[in-house]
């Protein structure tokens, strides 16, 4: 009797398995957190497609407003999850935005690009940067998307997002530093939570970037010290969020030290939670040291 086992040609636990026959299993299904749609409540949620023939799109976040006449700033969040699991419905991310928007009263616009290793690692930069242009079209109120045209302040834009998705976040911001903004936006900051820049051995960047046989180190995208347009990055400030035992933390310490040192001028600020591993605010987001993160990175966004 033939057996109906799958032979495996790629062993990616806990992220996915490609087998022989080109099909993929991803360990961690897609869940998607409701959206909310009532007024009254503390955070609005809404899903748009911003590319029909992609898929890609987003899901936008707006807080109960007192002044509906007052523009207030955009933030904009790149998930994370390795370039290859998670979305932009996923409850965990989900949930740690509404918490964002509800606590600094912006309005949020949550990216959902498509995943690796189905398709290329390129591909995960080129459709955040599209949703980021997608943003910046709404800037003179005449874009397709009626929240951003009514209450988003183009005058004070943060970008930024959680490992994998922090480093796209980073992407984005130097390309934006090099490309034709409109006068009207102002790209104030760029919030780095555990970021990745990089680990030695990077076996993951391998499947995902078979055609770069230099590895992750290499790679401008992941390595931003190497790339020529740094020194235009498009913010005034950096905050970087780390923790002490996250085996990205290495990467991230490196990217801080060299940023600091670069022709970029800009501000740096770093905040690390001792005794914490990745992501740890995800799994436990009530504890003390979660709040105190969440807090920070609000902060960081009422500066001036």
């Amino acid at each position: 009797m033939a057996s109906n086992t799958k032979e495996i040609a790629v062993d990616m636990t806990p992220f996915f398995v490609i087998y022989k026959d080109g099909t993929i299993n991803r360990f961690r299904p897609s869940e998607n957190a409701p959206l909310c749609d009532d007024p009254q409540a503390p955070v609005q949620s809404k899903d748009v497609v911003i590319q029909p023939e992609t898929g890609v799109s987003v899901r936008l976040y707006l807080p109960k407003l007192t002044n509906p006449q007052q523009k207030i700033p955009l933030v904009i969040y790149i998930h994370g999850g390795a370039f290859c699991i998670g979305s932009a419905r996923s409850p965990t991310f989900h949930n740690f935005i509404s918490s964002l928007v509800e606590k600094s009263n912006f309005i949020a616009v949550s990216v959902d690009y498509r995943l690796a290793p189905e398709n290329p690692l390129s591909t995960t930069y080129d459709d955040s940067w599209s949703a980021f242009q997608w943003v910046l079209s709404h800037v003179n109120g005449k874009g397709p998307e009626s929240w951003l045209n009514e209450y988003a302040d183009f005058g004070k834009v943060f970008i930024g997002g959680e490992s994998a998705g922090a480093n796209i976040a980073n992407d984005v911001a130097v390309r934006a530093g090099v490309s034709d903004l409109d006068l009207k936006v102002k790209i104030l900051g760029l919030y780095l939570v555990h970021p990745y820049f990089g680990v030695e051995n990077d076996t993951l960047y391998k499947v995902l970037c078979p055609t770069n046989t230099g590895g992750c180190f290499e790679d401008p995208r992941v390595n931003p010290l190497l790339d020529p347009r740094l020194k235009s990055m498009a913010c005034k400030k950096v905050l970087f969020l780390v923790a002490e035992k996250d085996f990205l933390k290495e990467g991230t310490m490196n990217y801080y030290e060299g940023l600091k040192k670069s022709e970029w001028n800009g501000e740096v600020e770093i905040m690390e939670t001792k005794g914490e591993g990745h992501c740890f605010h995800f799994f436990n987001p009530m504890s003390e040291k979660a709040v105190a993160l969440m807090d920070k990175l609000v902060d960081f966004l009422k500066q001036d």
